[in-house]
């Protein structure tokens, strides 16, 4: 019961009032860190979906008004107001741009955006598609996705492979879309960047971080969220490796910051903050 009680909090769910406008969708996403945009399945973490919509799943009709997240979405791109891209587990993600230099030290960039991709490539981190990818923004400048493949020449790739390529290239924090363009037959298509140049600081502000911060903090904002959560869960929301998580959160649980606990009904190793298990 503490546990539920705990999440309905964090989430944004009832009794909690629902986000009703970019306002509050801002402060929301601020006040948690990071958050998906949209539920995903296998996942406990908030979304703006959920914080709207309710406790239910995303609406297949384009007019339910739990949509109206996507209108607050795309017209924030361009504002840089919170860091957006395909991150936690390659799924659509919002961060704070207070948190963003936390998730950007565990990255694999180090201050050169016209070197850190070669040798990501070199060092078979890269796809060739997402080296064609990142190259044609790095000489081209802001590109749709249509442009953006065509110029890439990968507009006889598989679909799969070139939204591979976009994938990956957003997980490790080196492009972002930026914009929406009316473009294809949607008249819908992101607007890609390279982030060093969209966020021109983060580099900088991430410097002064080291790995093991960066986790702790990003650790702390998780479990403040979810309030418990088994060491697996833990490495399946971040993929930093199983142990890498169980020395990151026995330090958490060290300093105080959670503590051990059994879950009543779950086996498994499990972690908490603390007032939910006093």
């Amino acid at each position: 019961m503490k546990l539920q009680s705990h999440r309905q909090r964090t989430f944004g769910l009832p009794p909690a009032k629902r986000l009703s406008s970019p306002a509050q969708a801002l402060a929301f996403v601020n006040k948690r860190g990071f958050i998906y945009f949209w539920p995903i399945k296998g996942i406990d973490l908030p979304s703006l979906w959920t914080a709207v919509a309710g406790d239910r799943p995303v609406a297949d009709k384009h007019d339910d008004p739990g949509h109206i997240t996507w209108g607050w979405k795309d017209g924030a791109l361009d504002k840089k107001i919170w860091y957006y891209g395909k991150i936690l587990r390659g799924k659509a993600t919002m961060i704070s741009l207070e948190i963003a230099p936390y998730f950007y030290a565990l990255s694999e960039n180090y201050g050169s955006p016209e070197e850190d991709y070669l040798i990501a490539y070199q060092e078979g981190r890269l796809t060739q598609a997402s080296k064609q990818v990142y190259e044609t923004l790095l000489e081209n400048g802001a590109l749709n996705t249509l442009d953006l493949r065509k110029k890439a020449k990968l507009s006889n790739a598989k679909d799969s492979e070139f939204n591979k390529a976009l994938e990956q290239l957003q997980r490790d924090f080196k492009i972002l879309p930026v914009g929406v363009a009316q473009a294809g037959a949607w008249n819908y298509s992101h607007i890609y960047e390279i982030v060093a140049r969209h966020y021109p600081d983060l580099s900088e502000q991430a410097r002064v971080i080291t790995e093991s911060q960066a986790r702790a903090k990003l650790l702390e904002l998780y479990f403040d969220m979810v309030g418990a959560a088994q060491l697996r869960d833990v490495n399946k929301l971040f993929v930093w490796g199983n142990e890498i998580v169980k020395k990151a959160v026995g330090k958490l649980v060290d300093i105080g910051k959670l503590a051990i606990a059994e879950h009543p009904k779950s086996a498994g190793e499990w972690a908490a903050v603390k007032e939910l298990i006093k």
